[in-house]
């Protein structure tokens, strides 16, 4: 695990040998004082590919829920190995993924390019938003309860539904803009994407899917802006995080 904790070395991985895009979300400054603690939420993508090393490493950060963002299927297709650890409870929170068969039919109908990506996965972020808020709110019901911390949210790359995930997090404990953005474009040097499927797709496609993009935040966040009036408001009315339920995240996550 990566040490230091300066911010310009934020954000901290967790080192793993079967998974990849494994964080920390602690470290990153609030403006209203404090820095996120560490240890209390963490990252990732796909936990299907543990070895025993990265069992006992997890274990060893305490975790008491993981809560898998992936669809159905992908978790029958891939289960995590968590079984046996001692405290742990793993929550199935499932956003199924759409952006799978609109990516099939471009590929299959015509020839495919980096915007046709861009625009599947805008509308894919604006689904997150608005179709897949309840989700979204369930993960802040249970980093509420004390005793559910430490917790990891995961899906399968760590870097869409798992990285709007984080960026709501940061964002309600007052975290700036600029670092919420750092942490979701961490997702570029940290997430080991599959090489064959890269070498499957075009050029310009591979580049777009698989990696993540600080426009696609923007434009959620730019529709929360235009539905609910702001994002805090956003956060209190779509996901239930009124005043006070705020200041109790801020209390559990900020040291």
């Amino acid at each position: 695990m990566n040490d230091n904790t300066e911010p310009n070395r934020l954000p901290r991985a967790v080192v793993l040998e079967g998974a990849s895009n494994v964080r920390d979300l602690g470290g990153w400054p609030s403006a209203r004082g404090g820095r996120v603690a560490y240890g209390r939420v963490f990252r990732a993508a796909a936990l299907a590919r543990l070895t025993e090393a990265d069992r006992v490493g997890l274990a060893a950060l305490g975790l008491r829920t993981v809560c898998d963002f992936r669809g159905r299927k992908e978790r029958a297709r891939a289960p995590s190995r968590l079984d046996g650890l001692a405290g742990l409870e793993v929550r199935s929170i499932p956003i199924e993924p759409s952006i799978g068969a609109s990516l099939a039919d471009i590929l299959a109908t015509r020839e495919a390019t980096g915007e046709d990506v861009l625009d599947l996965l805008r509308r894919a972020y604006l689904s997150y938003a608005f179709d897949w808020a309840h989700c979204y709110r369930a993960v802040f019901d249970l980093i509420l309860e004390p005793e559910r911390l430490p917790l990891m949210f995961h899906c399968s790359a760590g870097k869409d539904r798992t990285g709007f995930a984080a960026a709501l997090v940061l964002t309600a404990l007052h975290v700036p803009w600029e670092a919420v953005v750092q942490d979701y474009l961490a997702t570029n040097r940290l997430w080991r994407s599959d090489p064959e499927l890269a070498r499957e797709l075009p050029p310009s496609v591979a580049e777009k899917l698989l990696g993540v993009h600080a426009e696609l935040l923007e434009t959620a966040f730019d529709a929360m802006r235009r539905e609910c009036g702001s994002v805090d408001r956003y956060l209190a009315t779509v996901l239930g995080l009124d005043a006070a339920r705020r200041e109790r995240l801020r209390t559990l996550l900020i040291e």
